[in-house]
């Protein structure tokens, strides 16, 4: 079995748990076999020899991290001129026609290039959601990308049934019919789902909103995804619009609705959760049910501050995601840490949220969130997966007090070391699995074609 050595960290840092559970260790290593850790400590107490050494002097190492929302297909549309400053509804009418153009090497492309991103920015595992397949797109198209490049995947099979001419946001020309949607999700489960521990891929059943799917798609879909055991998520309570929406044509709140469809519990996680009450973060907690804040997007679109202290406080899974890249227009995991401390901050308390919680929920809340056991922290009998970052770099020049700090307070970096599931994956800051100026090239002739419609 192949081993690895990491050794010489200026610091490891394990992310076991928070304050004085959180191992903060000078002159950090870990030993791993077959891609789980074994050993994790000071240098000098770990083995002298494996087949692959890594030497991280002047480097903070910490568990990788984990994006646990994103749409991959809209690195295509970032910083569309008619998208820039719209909100939710709106943002989406204006990119539904761009997106009906969609193909499947688009897909492919697009996947590439986001996942690329992530993985510069600290990304180890993450989930895509896509929802929209014209023109033949399969979610195969996006889970090849993550094989070629070697991200530890989990693709959410999204879906929309529910058009305009049923009182749904979407045009009807991008949705599909429920059956076809439910038979290609159990081909997706069947062909691709991997429930073993340290698996690189496995798939998530994810309707994509209250406002595109019908109540018996969001029925169907949890009794589906809880035959195979596997996890479910959707958007929820992102906008006031969506909230009058619910209101409108259920008579209850997001949350209520979702509750009685089935989809509160612990498999099964929503993105942004902007707008709860009291009452409904209790629910949150109470149920298990995770929740994936994208703060970038949600002063993009103007959506508001998803109450992530109270959350937290209460006892709730959180995680973290980049959300789509054309609300966001960006895939740095590492910059969306940073967002959500500022954003819970902004209101008048500089004590909402610390760098060390935040990096939990890239982390370990990433881990609960998904699902998973056996990622998200530095310890053993965890996958091999973790990141590195040098210190001697301007941008953190003076904040070495707190070594941890600066990767959340300073401006956002990408990582110099990445190691996924015992293989590296970045080294000095470069990517190893894909070229990507040609990738750049294609992606943007791609991009170009598909704004204009050819």
């Amino acid at each position: 079995m192949p081993t690895l050595l990491l050794k010489n960290a200026e610091l490891l840092v394990t992310m076991e748990g928070l304050g004085e559970a959180n191992r903060r260790i000078p002159d950090g290593g870990l030993f791993a076999r077959d891609n789980v850790i074994t050993q994790v400590g000071p240098t000098s107490a770990l083995p002298v020899e494996a087949d692959q050494v890594l030497d991280a002097s002047g480097m903070i190492v910490l568990p990788g991290l984990i994006n646990t929302h994103h749409h991959l297909y809209q690195t295509l549309t970032r910083a569309l001129p008619h998208a820039q400053d719209a909100p939710l509804f709106k943002w989406l009418q204006v990119l539904y026609d761009v997106w009906a153009g969609l193909t499947p090497e688009a897909i492919h492309t697009s996947a590439l290039v986001g996942l690329a991103e992530l993985m510069l920015s600290g990304c180890t595992t993450a989930s895509d959601h896509l929802y929209i397949y014209p023109n033949n797109c399969r979610i195969d198209d996006e889970i090849r990308a993550a094989e070629e490049i070697g991200m530890r995947f989990q693709p959410c099979r999204g879906s929309m049934s529910l058009g305009e001419s049923e009182g749904g946001l979407p045009p009807d020309e991008v949705i599909e019919d429920e059956d076809f949607i439910l038979q290609d999700t159990r081909r997706v489960i069947e062909t691709y789902h991997d429930p073993d521990p340290y698996a690189m891929m496995r798939i998530v059943v994810a309707p994509c909103s209250p406002f595109s799917v019908t109540p018996e798609l969001m029925r169907e879909s949890a009794e589906l995804a809880r035959s195979y055991g596997v996890m479910l998520h959707t958007h929820l309570a992102e906008t006031k619009d969506e909230e009058a929406f619910c209101l409108e044509h259920f008579g209850r709140r997001p949350v209520a609705y979702a509750d009685d469809l089935g989809w509160m519990g612990a498999d099964v996680w929503h993105v942004h959760c902007v707008h709860l009450n009291e009452e409904e973060v209790k629910r949150f907690a109470e149920s298990g049910t995770g929740v994936c804040h994208c703060p970038s997007s949600n002063m993009r679109l103007g959506s508001g501050i998803a109450p992530i202290r109270a959350l937290l406080d209460a006892g709730a899974n959180v995680a973290l995601g980049v959300d789509g890249s054309a609300s966001n227009d960006s895939s740095h995991l590492l910059a969306e840490a940073r967002m959500a401390l500022l954003l819970q901050r902004v209101t008048g308390d500089p004590t909402a949220l610390s760098a060390e919680e935040v990096v939990w929920m890239g982390t370990r809340g990433g881990a609960q969130v998904l699902g998973r056991d056996d990622i998200g922290q530095l310890s053993v009998g965890k996958a091999a997966d973790f990141i590195g970052l040098r210190l001697d770099r301007l941008d953190y020049a003076g904040a070495l007090h707190d070594p941890l700090a600066p990767l959340i307070f300073c401006h956002p970096q990408r990582v110099d070391l990445s190691v996924i599931n015992g293989k590296v994956v970045i080294e000095d800051g470069r990517l190893l699995t894909l070229e990507l100026e040609p990738l750049i090239e294609q992606h943007n002739r791609t991009s170009h074609m598909l704004a204009r419609g050819e």
